[in-house]
């Protein structure tokens, strides 16, 4: 739970498990910083209560809350309205009251735009982006490309048609393929995406291909440096990390709950990395 009274609207995170979420500490951080009254808490649900946790919340006093691995899908069913980020995607990730209704909305795609502005100048000029991985975080990446007018997105997955069926649900400016044809296509790619977790002794990929203006970005953040950061610092490429996407796609739903519009802060990008660096 925040350190702060619960005197004010509450706010949530929930998910299973959910012991390691850090947004109760991000969001802490701007309720002591605004002086608003207020809490945000970690909820663990079992996935077999999500669907009565989200049909109560409103008789249990929530303003809303924050959804994370395995209830986006539940939250989304839930909704009893989405907005347009959350019907592409196809999962929720915030949810608010708005006239006594439920409303679920994903502010993914929102968080990892406003991260790319702040740190990889240029990356909305992008005629041609690859995003490896195919999972939820991978449709939330290519709505936000699609959106921010990126000419075409290629999706490769280890499994192709995992990647196949993610782009064609979003239409003929995104094309899947396999692992194995991500080498033919880098040399054609001016921003590179990973949405792919890191896996233990991952080694770095070959990024050799890329051309020399390309822009490289991983949605991961711990670690900070990933092995496709590692390998895009190697060929001194410019690269985000993905804290930043974590802290943007925050903002819209505290704004939501508390009714102030809080800003990204280095002190706060700090504040996180050094709970991150904790044993």
């Amino acid at each position: 739970m925040s350190d702060l009274s619960s005197a004010g609207p509450r706010a949530f995170v929930c998910g299973w498990p959910i012991h390691h979420s850090r947004s109760p500490l991000i969001h802490g951080a701007w309720l002591r910083e605004t002086g608003l009254a207020g809490s945000y808490e970690r909820v663990a649900v079992e996935p077999e209560r999500a669907g009565a946790f989200f049909a109560g919340l409103q008789q249990c006093g929530w303003a809303g809350g924050n959804v994370t691995i395995p209830h986006k899908e539940a939250a989304f069913a839930a909704a009893e309205r989405r907005d347009g980020a959350a019907e592409a995607i196809g999962a929720v990730n915030t949810l608010w009251f708005e006239r006594g209704r439920l409303v679920g909305g994903n502010t993914d795609a929102y968080g990892f735009t406003a991260n790319l502005d702040e740190r990889l100048a240029g990356w909305r000029a992008a005629g041609h982006a690859m995003v490896l991985g195919a999972g939820g975080a991978a449709r939330g990446v290519v709505h936000a490309l699609l959106e921010a007018g990126v000419g075409r997105v290629t999706v490769s997955n280890r499994t192709p048609s995992r990647a196949e069926a993610l782009a064609t649900s979003f239409g003929a400016r995104v094309r899947g393929i396999g692992q194995g044809e991500e080498g033919a296509t880098l040399p054609a790619v001016d921003l590179l995406v990973n949405t792919r977790p890191v896996a233990p002794g991952e080694a770095d990929p070959n990024l050799s291909a890329l051309p020399d203006g390309a822009l490289v970005t991983d949605i991961v953040y711990v670690p900070l440096e990933t092995p496709v950061l590692r390998a895009a610092r190697a060929r001194d490429l410019a690269r985000a990390d993905g804290l930043g996407m974590l802290l943007h796609q925050a903002v819209p739903g505290f704004e939501r709950w508390f009714g102030r519009r809080p800003v990204v802060t280095e002190d706060l990008r700090r504040l996180v990395l050094a709970d991150i660096a904790r044993p």
